[in-house]
């Protein structure tokens, strides 16, 4: 549905028409403006998510004028990372509890309007992943605001965490309906064992070092930066302009942000590997790397398909820069695996690259619960996922593509109605073909993971929050 384009103040430079885009570099970005770990990951090894309930309007907004300077921003660390770092982001019904004017709401496109929930079906959560089955609080309009906040440490995050919640209830301002508390796992892996978190988008002007593979195939072998305007409102994009954006002051330095927490069955994931592993001439720690696109330490199969490579994981300039342009077939890492529908990069029918510039995310999950015992091939009842977060300046360009295109359909890729045989909701006949000679095929697709909830949401920036907690009274910048 078309929407028209609100008033843009003081936004940013636009592509001149007699200039390649690469010409053009996005203005200086206002670090002090942005919410921090949108630009550059966080490595706090814990964090809470906890969703609030606004009671009371007029007090809601006294707290967010009270705790703002409280709010991370993007500018570095001068002394190291601080204790904690807290973040605020609002679903469409918060922005509309908090008395958003309508002429700004109906800027938002309309999946955020929508909500997650109420576009379930196309994403695939279907079954036991639908939102009838969801954990309380989530995706019923009765979360108003996300309120994420990292820590050092356990202790750290405690105090923070209850100084947060203890504040909201004797201010009479808000209610915790929803929380979920989540900690990295040795290593830095994942519940079913991979290193995780490996391959993110390197962004123009965030000030991180790119590896070579990070950012977007340059078609001449290399790799680029990937437009600022991908993953902030305000800031060119790969179309060389700016992104569509909601009316001010959410125009700029603002981005939606999308939460899904997604329990993982490690028990059922280790017992199949085991299992089909027997049979499968590379045994089972190749078949699970065929699942995935990587083995377990993070090598990707891509460069090494036969095992893993301590020494290109320890290389930051190789682990990630890899192509799936002289791999049409799959041989080496499967056309269906993971990694690939997740970022096809430049592969077969994705023309080196240019069909995937327009559909990056950027992703800032969290493994949550405590981990399976090694070894251990029965479910002990514990709950364990990941809480997955992205950030894109369209949740439907980017998040949905990938999430309802390229995990929950096969087509693009040629596998017709085969899901992602990792992370897709099965449909009872679904399988996974790793190529070879001949084949193995892995079928019926067995339930890996579980969608317990999410939210669609809007992370401001800090002059959006100092308007929203002024109530609309503070000059928009």
């Amino acid at each position: 549905m078309a929407r028209q384009r609100p008033p843009l103040i003081d936004l940013n430079v636009r592509r001149p028409a007699n200039l390649p885009r690469r010409a053009v570099e996005t203005a200086d970005i206002d670090l002090a403006d942005i919410q921090g770990n949108v630009l550059r990951g966080y490595t706090f090894p814990t964090a809470a998510y906890f969703f609030l309930h606004i009671d009371d309007v007029e007090r809601a907004r006294a707290l967010m004028a009270g705790t703002l300077a409280q709010v991370a921003t993007a500018e570095p660390w001068q002394d190291g990372p601080p204790a904690t770092a807290t973040h605020a982001a609002f679903t469409y019904s918060g922005l509309q509890t908090l008395g958003v004017p309508d002429e700004i709401l109906a800027s938002f496109p309309a999946e955020f309007r929508e909500g997650m929930a109420a576009r379930a079906e196309r994403l695939g959560d279907r079954g036991p992943s639908a939102p009838a089955n969801w954990e309380p609080g989530l995706g019923t309009g009765e979360a108003h605001v996300l309120i994420t906040v990292y820590a050092v440490d356990n202790e750290r995050l405690d105090e923070r965490r209850d100084q947060l919640r203890q504040i909201g209830a004797a201010a009479g301002a808000t209610t915790v309906i929803h929380e979920t508390r989540a900690e990295a796992l040795p290593g830095g892996r994942d519940h079913f064992g991979f290193f995780d978190g490996i391959a993110q988008p390197a962004i123009a002007g965030s000030g991180v070092q790119a590896r070579p593979g990070d950012g977007q195939p340059n078609g001449a072998g290399g790799w680029r930066d990937v437009c600022t305007g991908e993953f902030l409102h305000g800031h060119v994009d790969e179309d060389g302009g700016l992104p569509d954006a909601p009316a001010p002051p959410f125009h700029r330095n603002g981005t939606f942000e999308v939460y899904r927490k997604l329990q993982m069955d490690v028990a059922a994931f280790r017992t199949y590997v085991e299992e089909k592993g027997r049979h499968y001439p590379g045994g089972p720690e190749l078949l699970a790397a065929k699942i995935v696109g990587r083995w377990r330490d993070g090598t990707p199969l891509e460069l090494s398909p036969d095992e893993p490579d301590p020494d290109l994981v320890e290389d930051p300039a190789r682990i990630n820069d890899f192509s799936f342009a002289d791999d049409d077939l799959g041989l080496r890492c499967p056309v269906g695996s993971h990694i690939r529908r997740a970022n096809p990069r430049d592969g077969e029918g994705f023309f080196k690259g240019r069909m995937t510039n327009r559909h990056r995310i950027i992703r800032r999950g969290r493994t949550y619960g405590p981990p399976l015992p090694e070894g251990a091939m029965e479910d002990d009842g514990q709950e364990r996922g990941l809480v997955f977060i992205c950030f894109n300046t369209s949740i439907w360009r980017q998040f949905e593509t990938i999430q309802t295109l390229w995990i929950d359909d096969g087509d693009p890729f040629g596998l017709g109605p085969d899901k992602d045989f990792l992370i897709g909701e099965p449909d009872g006949d679904g399988k996974m073909t790793i190529p070879g000679h001949p084949p193995f095929i892995l079928k019926p697709q067995p339930r890996f993971v579980t969608m317990r909830g999410g939210e669609y949401l809007y992370r401001p920036s800090i002059g959006g929050l100092r308007w929203m907690a002024s109530g609309g009274r503070a000059p928009l910048t």
